[in-house]
C-alpha cells in the first residue's frame, strides 16, 4: 500500500497512548489499531478529522505518499 500511517509519530510526540487516543477519538482501539498499523482500507473523513483536532496536527502529518512498483502498471 502506498500510503503510509504515523499515528504512532503524532502520539509518540503527544505522549498519548492509543487507549486515550481511541477514547478521545471516539473510535475503538481495535480499529484505531487497524488504521495505525496500515491495515484500514479506507478512513472517514469525519475520523481523520477528529484524529487532527484531538493530535493537534494537520491531515498530512498522518498519512503519506510513498512510491510504489505498482504506480503507473
Amino acid at each position: 500500500m502506498p500510503i503510509a500511517v504515523d499515528i504512532d509519530v503524532m502520539l509518540a510526540k503527544r505522549k498519548m497512548s492509543v487507549g486515550e487516543l481511541a477514547d478521545r477519538v471516539g473510535i475503538t482501539p481495535a480499529n484505531l489499531a487497524v488504521l495505525k498499523n496500515g491495515r484500514a482500507k479506507a478512513v472517514r473523513f469525519a475520523t481523520l478529522a477528529a484524529l487532527c483536532a484531538v493530535l493537534e496536527c494537520q491531515p498530512g502529518d498522518l498519512l503519506r505518499w510513498e512510491a510504489d512498483d505498482l504506480v503507473g502498471e
